[in-house]
């Protein structure tokens, strides 16, 4: 049976770090709150003018996969983003993305599934290349959250920041590679995370952050209970589709959207936060890129290893989430 495999991650984050310390200065807030409730510290935002637009993002992250999958980028069949802030409403990153690379060959489309976009991109460049359809495939998560964030809401806005992450997706009929992807969905539950009309106004020491004519509404008690329920549930029946424990799991990578939700479904799931990889201290909610950008950096960190089964989260707007397990590759 073909499937995918990864064989390259890749990257990317602004270089403008924006601190608890500093959103003090914006909203009502503190350090000690932020870092208590959520777990963050600091998150990446993206400035005009420094090559740090959502295609600008997933273009660089997409070329340090490639570089390590040693695929160029004119082999390439696909190209799925998942984001929901692209630069334009059409055409898509993905266009913008193929231009960059001068991937000609590839068809090239986005993904908007809320913060379970990676999983839901992956989903598909994996069925396409079980099928065959797909040889070469690159599955993009990428949002500059900043622009769609009320900055005069400090419920959400520390919660928020920008990056991009990839991965080079190709066949094999080996054991290892992606072994399942499984998704769920719910559409009832809608207005728990949505977008809202009217942009907000863009403090001073953030006067670079491109606004658009819409911004984030969270209505976070419930979230937080229909996240974690979802989440444990979604990745019990991924691991028992292939009859693993959580014993079986090397490294579990959630979508990092609050450390106290990853605690609990780490909990839930009998799998010890040494076992869990984080970086939300440093980032914040990435939405869609929060899972590529973690498994790039526990790759490049030598956390994984080949054999190892490495078993991904993922929960959005929608709402939305999914699970994936992966047989670690390479």
């Amino acid at each position: 049976m073909i499937k995918g495999r990864i064989v390259g991650t890749g990257s990317t984050t602004p270089k403008r770090i924006l601190t608890n310390k500093e959103l003090e200065t914006i909203v009502d807030t503190t350090d000690e709150w932020i870092t208590r409730r959520t777990g963050i510290k600091e998150r990446r935002i993206s400035s005009d003018g420094r090559g740090e637009n959502t295609s600008d993002m997933a273009t660089m992250a997409s070329l340090r996969a490639l570089e390590m999958a040693g695929i160029s980028a004119e082999t390439l069949d696909m190209i799925v983003v998942g984001t929901v802030t692209p630069d334009r409403q059409f055409p898509s990153v993905a266009c913008f993305v193929q231009k960059a690379l001068k991937a000609s060959k590839a068809v090239a489309f986005d993904v908007s599934a809320g913060c379970s976009g990676f999983l839901y991109s992956l989903s598909v460049a994996c069925n396409a290349i079980a099928t065959g359809s797909c040889k070469n495939a690159l599955v993009i998560g990428v949002e500059r959250l900043s622009s769609v964030t009320n900055w005069e809401d400090r419920s959400t806005c520390v919660l928020l920041g920008d990056g991009a992450g990839a991965v080079v997706v190709t066949p094999t009929a080996d054991r290892d590679g992606i072994l399942s992807t499984h998704l769920g969905c719910d559409g009832n539950f809608w207005n728990l995370l949505y977008s809202s009309d009217g942009g907000s106004k863009i403090p001073e020491i953030l006067d670079t952050v491109e606004g658009k004519p819409f911004h984030l509404k969270m209505e976070g008690s419930r979230l937080f209970k229909k996240a974690v329920s979802s989440l444990t549930n979604i990745a019990e029946a991924a691991l028992k589709h292939h009859s693993l424990s959580s014993a079986d799991v090397k490294l579990m990578i959630p979508h990092q959207a609050n450390l106290r939700i990853i605690k609990a479904v780490a909990e839930k799931l009998s799998i010890p936060m040494d076992r869990v990889y984080t970086n939300i201290q440093k980032y914040g909610n990435t939405s869609s890129a929060t899972i590529p950008i973690a498994l790039d950096e526990a790759n490049r960190e030598g956390l994984l290893r080949a054999g190892d089964n490495v078993l991904l989260v993922t929960f959005g707007a929608g709402l939305t989430w999914g699970a994936s397990v992966v047989n670690w590759s390479f």
